[in-house]
């Protein structure tokens, strides 16, 4: 059994709910992605870090009945929707395991791909899990992996002082953790070191507007999360709550706009 509350950012309802619609905004250039690393039918796939597995059963879908999704979760709620979602979906493919990415051995060996989001950022030593990961992909395999470049290029416009503090705020309360939110910079030059050739890094940055779907990235985030730090003790109340109002005004105010966080997807082979 391992303790949910270990997450930075939780494993409660509302984060799962999050996590779907992040997962959903960021569909299309996940999948596009995955199709030009050769992601194909009859292949065994690693979801390292799989979450609720919204990523895993697209995965599944991917490499269809004659393939393997191996997904590896250490928070039990996550690993509870996944196992209900694969059974719901048909999809006997994905085989689920408790592994903590950092603690256990990796179960499988051999894959022909692995698949990274959002998690390296979270280690306090990424190097040492790409490397373990590395030594479960088979020669000239693929690894992709999703991080951020750099967090603080999240920006709004009109320019807003409260939110520009919650930016600051929440990148000091992250590194105070001991991991590193643009950890993508660490693990460009770290690949070769796991033994992996960099082949592509594709940066991914938006501008977008209440009305654009990718508002509901950062939307989803701000604000419980304002709130969450006020839990904790980090921020008072009444800031969290200064930041909620400001960010509806924001979606109130004509032409604003959101320039979110940069974010690297990094295809590498072995």
């Amino acid at each position: 059994m391992t303790n949910d509350q270990s997450y930075y950012l939780g494993t409660h309802d509302a984060e799962l709910q999050r996590l779907g619609l992040q997962h959903r905004v960021w569909q299309p250039t996940v999948i596009d992605a995955w199709h030009k690393a050769g992601l194909g039918i009859g292949q065994s796939v690693l979801d390292a870090g799989a979450g609720p597995g919204f990523a895993s059963v697209d995965l599944a879908e991917i490499v269809g009945p004659a393939g393997q999704v191996t997904a590896l979760e250490r928070s039990d709620r996550f690993l509870s929707h996944l196992r209900e979602t694969a059974a719901a979906r048909g999809l006997p493919q994905i085989s689920v395991h408790n592994i903590d990415l950092v603690e256990d051995d990796i179960p499988v060996s051999g894959v022909d791909a692995i698949w990274v989001r959002w998690v390296f950022a979270f280690l306090n030593d990424p190097v040492a899990v790409l490397k373990k990961l590395s030594a479960a992909l088979k020669p000239g395999g693929v690894m992709i992996v999703c991080e951020y470049i750099n967090w603080a290029t999240m920006t709004w416009l009109p320019e807003q002082k409260i939110l520009n503090e919650f930016r600051e705020i929440t990148l000091k309360d992250w590194r105070s953790t001991g991991s590193e939110p643009d950890v993508a910079q660490r693990l460009i030059p770290a690949f070769a070191e796991a033994g992996l050739r960099l082949t592509d890094v594709t940066p991914v940055l938006k501008v977008c507007t209440p009305s654009d779907y990718m508002w509901q990235w950062p939307a989803t985030f701000i604000q419980p999360h304002a709130r969450a730090l006020a839990e904790r003790g980090v921020v008072t109340r009444e800031w969290a709550a200064s930041v909620t109002k400001a960010y509806g005004e924001l979606e109130r105010t004509p032409d604003a706009m959101i320039v979110t966080p940069l974010v690297g997807i990094m295809t590498a082979r072995k």
